[in-house]
């Protein structure tokens, strides 16, 4: 009879700037609780930020912020191994092997690298090769599980290609990974109604000062019904962030207020970032315990990468060995 494998989550997140509820409820609250269903691995993809980040004092920063959010908003490192991409350096010589098998024609296909060219990115090495270090981020833990956007469903989808290829030329190596989109995580809009992204400079952070929180709030476009007519919640960009915090009964509540016509937008904006200011009290609490305690984050992220490396040590030693150099 054949043993059913142990359920391996692999996630990352990029250090390209300050967290945002977008990468919250995205991201990181979908990790948080899958770190109690299997065996979780969560990085912080340092070498992949290097595309977008060019200050290296930033990106310090930057590094040093994820993992203050993430211990915050209540990662568990008794579940989950949470390390620095960087300081598992295996991964890189990893994307080399693997990108013996990498077709040319499925990077060129990658969404990313297209949308990120239009968008004025330079063309570079790395922005082109990024799908196969991330297929390496994913292989090299022997991963079964990745959590992702729909939106990033094709990276997945990359890496196993990639390992389906590398298999069948040398032999059994590395576990074909699943995507698991989370259809109810709906897109997060902005402040300006695209899609909450730093690149768009519309986001509303975790863990913003009161003040700007609040202004970033206020700034939501809504459109112009007049304050006594009713309002639609469903096309409110206001009313779609106050869903993600409010429980069944005051999401109807609201909507109603909506529906009856007497009731401005700048209203629902104050109860918009009351439920927000509040949700992530207990984390701001928490956020300035840790940044006190430099060590003790340091010393989790280097017992992160000490476990991790033990799994992509013998991942590694694995695909040496099948594409004859050991």
């Amino acid at each position: 009879m054949e043993t059913k494998k142990k359920m391996r989550i692999l996630s990352g997140i990029q250090p390209s700037g300050k967290l945002h509820l977008g990468n919250y409820f995205g991201m990181m609250k979908p990790a948080l609780a899958l770190q109690q269903q299997g065996e979780a691995f969560l990085f912080i993809a340092d070498y992949h930020a290097l595309t977008s980040v060019a200050d290296p004092q930033v990106l310090r920063q930057n590094v040093r912020d994820v993992a203050l959010d993430f211990l915050a908003c209540g990662l568990d490192t008794s579940r989950t191994v949470f390390f620095r991409q960087s300081d598992v350096s295996e991964v890189v010589e990893l994307s080399w092997l693997l990108s013996i098998v990498t077709p040319m024609g499925l990077l060129e296909r990658c969404h990313s690298y297209k949308d990120k060219i239009a968008k004025g990115i330079a063309a570079s090495h790395a922005l082109f090769s990024y799908p196969v270090l991330m297929a390496a981020d994913i292989l090299e833990v022997q991963a079964t599980t990745v959590p992702v956007g729909r939106d990033q469903k094709q990276h997945v989808e990359v890496a196993r290609d990639i390992a389906v290829k590398f298999n069948l030329q040398f032999g059994e190596t590395f576990t074909i990974p699943e995507p698991v989109i989370r259809d109810d995580v709906a897109v997060v809009p902005g402040v300006d109604g695209q899609k909450m992204s730093k690149s768009y400079n519309n986001t509303i952070e975790i863990f913003g000062t009161e003040k700007d929180t609040k202004a970033r709030v206020m700034r939501i476009v809504t459109d112009s019904t007049p304050l006594e007519q009713p309002k639609d919640p469903a096309t409110c960009n206001v009313f779609a962030l106050y869903k993600l915090f409010a429980s069944d009964i005051e999401r109807a509540e609201l909507e109603a207020r909506y529906r009856v016509g007497g009731f401005g937008y700048g209203t629902a904006k104050k109860a918009l970032f009351e439920k927000l200011w509040t949700y992530f009290e207990p984390f701001r609490k928490r956020r300035e315990e840790l940044q006190k305690e430099p060590a003790y984050v340091d010393a989790v992220l280097k017992e992160g990468a000490e476990r991790a490396r033990i799994e992509a040590r013998k991942t590694l030693s694995a695909a040496r060995r099948a594409v004859g150099l050991e």
